[in-house]
């Protein structure tokens, strides 16, 4: 299953996730820290889908309440 997040108080415009049971199969970023995003991108393709809920939830940017991996763990909670 294909779905797109437009992400909040972040860089990123949106972000395109690849969910096939429970499983990240791919994550397209756009906008953004783009060389940062590429690597978390693929970091977490074949990560289960709470894997990255856990690790990626609560970080911070700067002064920023969220980052753009808090903003993916958001999104990946709405599954």
């Amino acid at each position: 299953m294909f779905f797109n997040y437009q992400p909040k108080g972040v860089c990123a415009r949106q972000m395109t996730f690849e969910v096939e049971d429970g499983i990240v199969k791919s994550l397209q970023v756009q906008g953004g820290c783009h060389g940062n995003l590429q690597g978390i991108s693929k970091l977490v393709v074949g990560m289960k889908v709470e894997d990255v809920i856990a690790r990626l939830e609560g970080i911070r940017c700067g002064f920023k309440p969220t980052s753009c991996p808090d903003q993916m763990a958001q999104a990946l909670k709405t599954l």
